[in-house]
């Protein structure tokens, strides 16, 4: 039915437009129309789209609705529970599509039966009613064609309020995100002090299922995932700060277009691998040859190691330090560079003197991105770095993150109620509240060199 429905609606909108285009011409013979012709069919494209849209968003989940409802009649209501119903609408659907094991029994028989039914009396009810619906609005939008109609103005006024509700759906889902997290880590906090989750300085989240049992308080002091986190991060930055940015201005500054045409889509690839892959890398090969080259210099190397990590995650970064910064690099206005030569100055000084500072704020908030992807990586820290929580700043030792903490704690079945769950939304906020400390650190250093250099 959906398929049907979407076809005839996609006939109805371009038989509008047509229909609105041609009427809008033949008007235009008589008089100067206030719009388009253009205008005027995708007006009356609209008036098709709008009302056959919104029937089908809120007829389809009713009509789903009512079919469930009118199955599950079939049965005691007084029996039901959440799952169970779940459960009877999924044999429902088996029954249907002959999928049953064994014998589906009368009631259940009786229900799959009303339930097609009335999916087919939605269904019918839906088509019928939609392409009145496109038909009508086609009429009363050719209708309102004509020499001094502002087509444009309601086009455009439409065009608006889409923009304008897909921003505030995206504030809203943003919204939404940032409640869900701040209202269990308040219900975290309501069992663990914010002194001691802070500014503890021992991770340990199991606990026990009864309190007679050992270790039932756990421990949630986060200076541990802090280090480890700070610790990766930098290491990778390390890694990806020098070899992005030179990279970029190798690419922008020195090298051929022809060059740069075929190098730069190759080192974009590598933001494109997926992390679980550079993570089976760092632990099958970079960790093995760092551990073995720390013990032919009389280290004693982990065999999960934050540097390994590290080093890792650094090449996965670079293509975001490369690409921004070379965009910006090549943004900066030619003039900038030629005014620098005419006073004498060389390649490389005019670099350092005009092109960097004057692409600093772009290359900062290259920079500011990939911390941020450096931070929220997972994969990578759980294969080459471990999960131990040690609080340590040498990078030869095993270390953990937020992220491979909140996947840990989150992995199989868990009682949602219990201080160890909770904790991962307090983790998950924590990160939250770095990021977006990132992205204002970026935001006004960007406007700061922005004024500068405008």
């Amino acid at each position: 039915m959906s398929a049907i429905y979407l076809i005839g609606l996609a006939v109805l909108v371009a038989v509008g437009f047509l229909f609105g285009l041609a009427r809008a011409a033949a008007t235009a013979r008589s008089g100067p129309l206030h719009s388009r012709p253009p205008y005027h069919g995708v007006f009356v494209a609209l008036g098709v789209l709008v009302p056959m849209a919104a029937l089908y968003v809120i007829g389809v989940p009713v009509g789903q609705r009512l079919a469930e409802s009118q199955a599950l009649a079939a049965f005691d209501l007084g029996v039901i529970d959440d799952l169970k119903r779940s459960a009877i609408l999924r044999d429902v659907q088996a029954v249907l599509a002959g999928r049953f094991a064994g014998d589906p029994g009368e009631a259940l028989r009786r229900a799959a039966e009303t339930y097609a039914s009335v999916r087919w009396i939605a269904n019918g009810t839906l088509l019928a009613v939609g392409f009145a619906f496109g038909l009508l609005g086609l009429v009363l939008s050719l209708r309102s064609v004509s020499a001094p109609f502002r087509a444009r103005t309601h086009v455009e006024r439409f065009i608006n309020i889409v923009l304008f509700a897909s921003a505030t759906v995206a504030v809203l889902t943003t919204l939404g995100i940032v409640m869900s997290v701040l209202f269990e880590t308040l219900r975290f906090f309501e069992r663990v002090s914010p002194v001691d989750f802070l500014f503890g300085l021992q991770w340990s989240p199991q606990t026990a299922i009864r309190a007679d049992q050992v270790g039932s308080s756990g421990a949630f002091g986060i200076v541990p995932l802090v280090t480890g986190t700070l610790l990766i991060t930098a290491i990778a930055l390390l890694v990806a700060g020098p070899i992005g940015l030179f990279a970029a201005i190798y690419m922008a500054e020195y090298a051929t277009p022809r060059f740069r045409a075929f190098v730069k889509p190759i080192l974009e690839i590598l933001a494109g691998i997926p992390t679980v892959v550079l993570g089976f890398f760092a632990a099958l090969t970079v960790a093995p040859s760092i551990r073995g080259w720390g013990q032919a210099l009389g280290l004693d190397v982990a065999s999960e190691s934050a540097l390994a990590a590290g080093v890792v995650m650094g090449m996965m970064i670079i293509p975001f330090i490369s690409s921004l910064s070379d965009d910006v690099i090549n943004a900066v206005p030619q003039s900038l560079r030629d005014g620098s030569y005419a006073m004498g100055a060389t390649r490389s000084e005019t670099i350092k003197k005009v092109i960097l500072p004057a692409a600093f704020a772009g290359i900062v908030s290259a920079f500011m991105l990939a911390i941020s992807r450096a931070v929220g990586e997972t994969m990578i820290v759980v294969m080459a770095a471990g999960l131990a929580a040690n609080l340590t700043f040498n990078p030869l030792e095993a270390v953990t993150t937020f992220t491979v903490q909140i996947k840990t704690i989150l992995v199989g079945d868990q009682e949602f109620e219990s201080a160890k769950t909770l904790s991962a939304f307090a983790l998950g906020f924590v990160l939250f509240f770095f990021t977006l400390t990132l992205n204002v650190i970026a935001l006004q250093v960007v406007k700061r060199y922005r004024e500068q250099y405008d």
